[in-house]
């Protein structure tokens, strides 16, 4: 992937670029997104998690394969150029399967690199960080750098076979839990210089011993702590003087950067100091399905002081219903019954995200978008509801369509990257 690798070099030559990646499979954040690609003329990385995308579907229900179609079908719609869209995998290791016993869970680990890169996903986090059932806890770090080597070697394999560029990697093992902390956060540890030197070093040595110097070559980015994440109602700040050793462990290093996740709901002073200080990868996800709940229950909203629309979608209430009656993908992270109504509805986890494909709220959201369509909302309520596109709308930079208010609605959450990352 020699753009993401030529993109990182001008980093390491003192350019402030960086590159935000987004971790979503919702069609509308992805559209939004490319339409910011599209105008700003930059690439767009999307990256899918094990979870997400695998040989099994996932919960998305997509193998590899299926979500490499669906973002391009998107492009093409949008009329973004396919080979600006970057495909990565993110968190690819047992993660899934870590209650498994480790035989098993890293043969499935196996399966799921060799789908991804034979399908085209050219950005590859191998996260072994986890135990699995039969294994100590914590995982000792040269446990988890053979087993990203054994992944390593997979994905090379599957690349000589399919062709096309060459696979780019990311490791670390100081990783963030995946959508937010579930617990109430205090403070964060930083990783320290010594821990990332480890990381290194006993990643190298994993490598070399399973002949894979070349792949080496190509390991783009560590993931460590810098300081940043978010519980269900709180953001934890960067705080660059936290960080200032840690950002001198990787200045020296010619080849590597660092890959910061759980970057969602940062400021955007704060953003361009990660990129700034060496995270010139920043991950974000549930803070842009955020953005889109906040837009789309505003036009829910809009809609509900409207007259005269005969079957309104109450997408809100049906939203709410079908998570209390499926609580499969929210009752592990929250755990305050005295809150749960205002952790359904607000957290920042922002669990609502994996209700969107579901029969009955895809519906209701396809209905309320169906009536705002028929019924274009007067602006003094677009001016109640979404004042920051109103604002636009006044300004002639922007559409009075539910579309076009829907799609600025997330990007907000987008443009702060993308300047951050110097677009």
């Amino acid at each position: 992937m020699k753009a993401l690798t030529d993109l990182v070099q001008r980093h390491k030559r003192g350019e402030g670029v960086g590159v935000y990646s987004l971790c979503s499979a919702h069609p509308q954040v992805i559209e939004a997104a490319m339409h910011e690609a599209r105008s700003s003329v930059t690439p767009l990385l999307i990256e899918a998690t094990c979870n997400q995308v695998n040989q099994f579907g996932g919960y998305t229900g997509m193998t590899p394969v299926d979500f490499r179609a669906f973002v391009h079908a998107i492009a093409d719609r949008v009329g973004l150029a396919r080979e600006r869209v970057w495909l990565g995998g993110d968190h690819l290791g047992p993660n899934v399967w870590q209650k498994q016993p480790s035989v098993s869970a890293m043969a499935k680990a196996e399966a799921l690199v060799d789908q991804y890169v034979s399908a085209g996903f050219r950005k590859i986090h191998l996260d072994c960080s986890m135990a699995c059932a039969d294994d100590p806890t914590p995982l000792p770090e040269p446990t988890i750098a053979g087993r990203a080597a054994r992944l390593a070697r997979i994905a090379e394999a599957a690349w000589q076979r399919a062709g096309g560029e060459a696979p780019v990697y990311v490791i670390g093992t100081e990783v963030p839990i995946p959508g937010g902390a579930a617990e109430e956060l205090a403070q964060l540890t930083v990783t320290s210089p010594e821990s990332v030197a480890i990381t290194l070093e006993t990643h190298r040595q994993a490598f070399a011993a399973a002949g894979l110097d070349a792949a080496w070559s190509r390991v783009i980015a560590l993931v460590v702590q810098p300081g940043v994440e978010f519980d269900l109602h709180k953001v934890v700040d960067y705080q660059p003087e936290k960080a200032l050793a840690l950002k001198a462990s990787i200045a020296g290093n010619p080849q590597l950067v660092f890959e910061a996740h759980s970057t969602d709901y940062q400021t955007p002073k704060n953003l361009e100091a990660l990129v700034r200080d060496h995270f010139a990868i920043l991950k974000v996800g549930p803070g842009v399905t955020f953005a889109l709940r906040e837009t789309l229950w505003a036009l829910a909203a809009i809609e509900d002081e409207m007259p005269g629309i005969a079957e309104p979608s109450a997408l809100r209430e049906v939203t709410l219903r079908v998570m209390r009656e499926n609580p499969g993908q929210w009752r592990g992270h929250y755990h305050d019954a005295a809150n749960e109504s205002l952790d359904l509805a607000y957290s920042l986890s922002d669990r609502v995200r994996y209700y969107w494909p579901h029969p009955e709220v895809a519906r209701a959201c396809g209905k309320l978008l169906e009536n705002l369509h028929h019924r274009p909302p007067p602006l003094t309520l677009v001016s109640q509801y979404l004042p920051r596109q109103y604002a636009a709308i006044r300004s002639h930079e922007l559409d009075p369509g539910v579309d076009a208010l829907l799609r600025d609605g997330v990007a907000e959450s987008i443009r702060p990257y993308l300047r951050a990352c110097g677009a």
